[in-house]
């Protein structure tokens, strides 16, 4: 199948490898420095197993920063990846870069099936289609870990499409058998459906972070031991050993930008459930900013902005709502993070030297306690328990 993937971020590149095993894909980004390292077979993203994966796989390479290149190559399907961020303003996702390609599509590729992959809010499809008038646009929503993209769609826990048809069906069968798992679960729904399958299931895993973070606010207050009680809940196969580990707060590009949006959505909707889970994270960087100034440290180090191992990805991670609060109370930030070039980070000093940057702190904050920061365990405050993301 000839495929565009528009949009070369976390979930386009992963996509487009995944595609690019059995079928003719070119894949499109505004950014020509991604667009060139691509063509190099390199990986401009910090995205596991992509760089062994463009080693090891013979994939032809077909990347441009040029949209009518995409509709030259007459694709059938054409998936849009574009960041959608949370506008605050006006409480809903900006879509406006979904629109501009649209609008490009729907002019010179009238034939090809859009299929977006951007997370949008709910009611959007059906709104956009009858804007455009067009029954050419299906939503399919992307389940990606951060750092772990394409080893989640190699493996998809599900593959949900926003539409019952035949060609609902043929979207599905190149996607999964494109997917190194088999028997993989698919679901065909109507759009909206599928649009909120997305948004709820980014507030659960939030709901979840806030749980269990409100569990060790409890047990740091109490003085009680967060692992036993943790192990202990958890030991129930209704709750599971997973996604239980304490941290600064649920952060990262998805999860505070999907639970705003689904409780915007919830606009006349009775709840209090969603309201509240937004609250609980503002709640728990607000109590471990807290805790840190009891401590009455000069500077604090901050050590990786990055919410995970294996990602190089900190938009909007927990950590950078603590050094906010940290700052407007006059304490000193400082900085280590090898994937950030520049000296400074809003106005903080960045070290690229290690020792020099724990010399240099009274206390250092770790969200994840990697193997380097242990040996100074003396100094940093932490709420990781078991050591994984």
């Amino acid at each position: 199948m000839r495929i565009g993937v528009v949009g070369l971020g976390y979930v386009g590149i992963a996509n487009y490898f995944l595609l690019a095993q059995k079928n003719m894909v070119i894949g499109y980004d505004i950014d020509p420095d991604k667009v060139e390292k691509l063509s190099k077979n390199i990986c401009p993203i910090d995205v596991k197993y992509v760089q062994s994966f463009l080693e090891e796989e013979k994939i032809n390479l077909n990347f441009t920063n040029d949209i009518s290149e995409v509709s030259k190559f007459n694709p059938e399907l054409i998936i849009i990846s574009t960041p959608t961020n949370y506008d605050e303003s006006t409480n809903f996702f900006d879509t406006s870069s979904i629109e501009e390609n649209l609008e490009h599509f729907l002019k010179f590729s009238k034939d090809s099936i859009i299929l977006i992959k951007s997370t949008v809010p709910v009611g959007y499809s059906n709104n956009i289609s009858k804007k455009y008038g067009t029954n050419n646009i299906i939503f399919s929503p992307e389940f990606l870990r951060e750092g772990k993209a394409l080893e989640d769609n190699l493996y998809p826990a599900r593959i949900i499409i926003g539409e019952d048809s035949n060609r609902a069906k043929k979207i599905a069968r190149i996607f999964s058998e494109a997917a190194k798992k088999e028997d993989i679960d698919i679901l065909y729904t109507d759009p909206s459906e599928a649009e909120s399958i997305k948004l709820f299931s980014n507030t659960f895993l939030a709901l979840r972070v806030a749980f269990f973070n409100e569990l060790d606010t409890f047990c740091e207050l109490k003085d009680l031991n967060p692992e036993q009680i943790i192990n202990g809940v958890c030991m129930d196969t209704r709750i599971g050993q997973y996604y239980n580990n304490p941290s600064f707060g649920f952060g990262g590009y998805c999860l505070p930008k999907d639970t705003k949006q689904l409780l915007a959505n919830y606009s006349n909707v009775p709840n209090n459930l969603i309201e509240a889970i937004i609250k609980s994270n503002t709640t728990r960087k607000d109590f471990i900013s807290e805790q840190i100034l009891l401590k009455n440290p000069n500077t604090v180090g901050i050590y990786r902005l990055v919410m995970k191992s294996g990602s190089d990805n900190f938009r909007y991670s927990s950590i950078q709502g603590v050094m906010k609060r940290l700052n407007a109370k006059g304490i000193n930030i400082i900085i280590y993070e090898p994937k950030l070039r520049e000296t400074s980070f809003f106005g903080s000093k960045v070290y690229k030297n290690f020792e020099e940057f724990v010399n240099s702190s009274d206390l250092i904050l770790s969200n994840r306690l990697y193997a380097e920061i242990l040996p100074y365990r003396e100094k940093v405050y932490s709420r990781d328990i078991f050591g994984e993301n």
